[in-house]
């Protein structure tokens, strides 16, 4: 098989970084409220002029996963920070990533392995014994 050329080598690394580069400020924009729906795939391949098949194509040959892996994997980054506020309840944390609370809690249990309380409760445990350390030193 020949090699491929650095030029497409180079295309493909453009849409992934490209994509990545979306996804970030989308899910900013979700968090912030300037935005009030989650994009799909296609929209945002749409946004990169790009075919849906084509971005999942070149997402899964330059970094091994699907579009869905990186783009659910920043929306999990978002719900940790924002469960980590004691002043968000998790519903409203569900809101502002425009989950329903119950499809929030399923979507945030098959990433995690836990509920979002489960896991609030367990990072606010953490914290409390970083302190309590700290104090002690």
């Amino acid at each position: 098989m020949p090699p491929i050329p650095k030029k497409i080598l180079a295309r493909q690394h453009e849409i992934t970084a490209d994509f990545r580069r979306e996804v970030d400020q989308h899910i900013a924009d979700i968090v912030a409220g300037r935005a009030t729906e989650m994009w799909e795939v296609r929209d945002l391949a749409a946004r990169l002029c790009i075919h849906p098949t084509h971005l999942s194509n070149t997402l899964k040959l330059t970094t091994g996963h699907s579009p869905c892996f990186y783009f659910e994997a920043r929306i999990m980054d978002a719900a940790r920070a924002l469960l980590l506020d004691p002043h968000h309840p998790v519903a409203a944390v569900a809101a502002t990533l425009t989950f329903d609370p119950s499809n929030f809690t399923k979507f945030f249990k098959r990433f995690q392995g836990c509920t979002p309380k489960q896991y609030r409760e367990q990072a606010w445990a953490a914290q409390r014994a970083e302190i309590a350390e700290a104090v002690t030193i």
